[in-house]
């Protein structure tokens, strides 16, 4: 193989590399603006329910936007009866964090988080803000207070 030829076969390879994670993180992604009633944010649980050849199955997480807050919440589901509420705010600087699957990267300094909220890698050294969930009547209750 040439030497142009394997530089032009490494950046390919490189770039899909880079790519697959990117892709992956997208594919069960659903982001949704939902409205507050009192202090608390309603999910139906139907917001986690996808379908593929007529299978039924399940969301790892959700994004919930509103108007009134900050940033947005993302609502991860570890099964059918335990759910975790996280802002979406790096404890570092406030910056607004990404979705990568079970973590949450900060775009500004690099900090990563758990899909729990628990840092796990810094320079934040505080857990993210997580809200009390209930469930009731087949939607979940996310208390803002």
């Amino acid at each position: 193989m040439e030497r142009n030829e394997f530089i032009k076969t490494l950046g390919v390879g490189c770039l899909c590399g880079a790519l697959v994670p990117l892709l992956e993180s997208c594919t069960g992604t659903k982001i949704l603006s939902r409205n507050i009633t009192g202090s608390d944010l309603i999910i139906p649980l139907t917001d986690f329910e996808t379908s593929k050849d007529n299978q039924k199955s399940y969301r790892k997480y959700i994004i919930v936007h509103n108007e009134q807050l900050k940033s947005p919440i993302c609502i991860y589901r570890f099964s059918e009866e335990e759910y975790t509420a996280l802002w979406m705010t790096c404890t570092h600087q406030g910056a607004e964090l990404q979705v990568f699957g079970d973590k949450l990267q900060c775009p500004e300094h690099g900090s990563e988080f758990s899909n729990r909220g628990d840092v796990q890698q810094g320079p934040a050294d505080q857990a993210l803000r997580a809200f009390q969930v209930s469930k009731e009547n087949n939607q979940l209750k996310i208390s803002l207070q």
